[in-house]
């Protein structure tokens, strides 16, 4: 059985290690620095630390201020409130001016949980890949997620890492070097490419593993950051595979499946199926029960590869290898 670990915790984890060596990190959290795990920075680098109360918009516009002083500022609050209740700060007072600002949230995507719809943020990524500047990774598993935090911490320019809130199975195959913009080939296969994001990588990992089973050779791609794409590494897959599937915890609107999708239409145009959330709101439920009724389960990518393998595709307009 895999280890489960909180992905947020790999956040608050490494910013007290980066703190060490980064005086000018500081850590904003609007209230909630219990479920974003930030209360360990406080108790660590409490003259550090600045409660922001209930009040996202006036959390981000002085992580703004504090970035224009030369600190480094790490907000934390939860994704839904970071991107829709102060959608206005993040763009004009972060992302427009492309001001040194990391956004850590926690909490996204259907496994929030009991916390129901208006706490489950399913088109975050959607709003935040719209943002010119902005920087987008979505860390798989605790581990990732701390190595993240070191990377967006290295990096100039405002960065959107997201979080969730239940422990997620820890995989191993994606630990190593973390580069931003830089994708995972997790195993080579040349009938079927899955891509995954965030947590969704061990459930695409395992429906990789049945597919072998069947006699699929089934390659797996895992994208930590979504923006910028590994246009690279999606190309290469799109050519010699010629099937894609992309698997997020996000609506399959402006999300993961989206961005492959139209990178690929203009240069590769392969079929592309997309498992997410289906222009739908989240329900009140547990985190294991959302993703069954949801549709992201192992099980559902395996579905969803027999409907691609199945279709009766024109000759594609490059030659696949021999």
């Amino acid at each position: 059985m895999p280890d489960y670990k909180h992905t947020r915790q790999g956040y608050a984890d490494a910013l007290i290690e980066l703190a060490a060596e980064i005086p000018e990190l500081v850590v904003l959290d609007a209230d909630v620095a219990k479920a974003t795990k930030t209360c360990d920075f406080e108790k660590q680098y409490p003259e550090r630390f600045f409660n922001c109360g209930t009040a996202e918009q006036n959390e981000l516009s002085v992580a703004a201020g504090l970035a224009l002083s030369g600190m480094l500022p790490f907000a934390a609050t939860f994704a839904m409130f970071a991107t829709m209740r102060a959608a206005d700060q993040l763009r004009n007072s972060i992302a427009y001016p492309n001001l040194n600002v990391k956004i850590g949230v926690s909490h996204a995507g259907i496994t929030t949980g009991g916390d129901g719809a208006s706490h489950q943020a399913c088109e975050d990524l959607a709003v935040t890949r719209a943002l010119p500047h902005m920087t987008i990774l979505v860390p798989g598993d605790y581990e990732e997620a701390r190595m993240a935090t070191h990377a967006a911490a290295r990096m100039q320019g405002p960065v959107y890492l997201r979080t969730g809130r239940d422990k997620y199975p820890v995989v191993p195959d994606i630990h190593g070097e973390f580069v931003i913009g830089k994708g995972k080939c997790l195993r080579e296969g040349r009938d079927i490419t899955l891509i995954s994001t965030g947590i969704m990588v061990s459930e695409t990992l395992a429906a990789a593993e049945l597919l072998e089973k069947e006699g699929v050779s089934t390659r797996v791609l895992h994208l930590p950051t979504l923006k910028p794409l590994d246009e690279t590494l999606i190309l290469e897959a799109a050519k010699e595979t010629g099937k894609l599937i992309t698997v997020e915890e996000h609506s399959i609107i402006g999300g993961l499946g989206e961005a492959v999708s139209s990178f690929v239409a203009g240069l590769c145009p392969v079929p592309v199926l997309r498992i997410g959330v289906k222009d739908r709101f989240g329900q009140s439920g547990t985190a294991s029960d959302l993703l069954d009724y949801y549709g992201l389960r192992a099980i559902n990518i395996v579905e969803a590869a027999h409907q691609l393998l199945k279709l009766k595709l024109p000759p594609f307009w490059f030659e696949r290898p021999s």
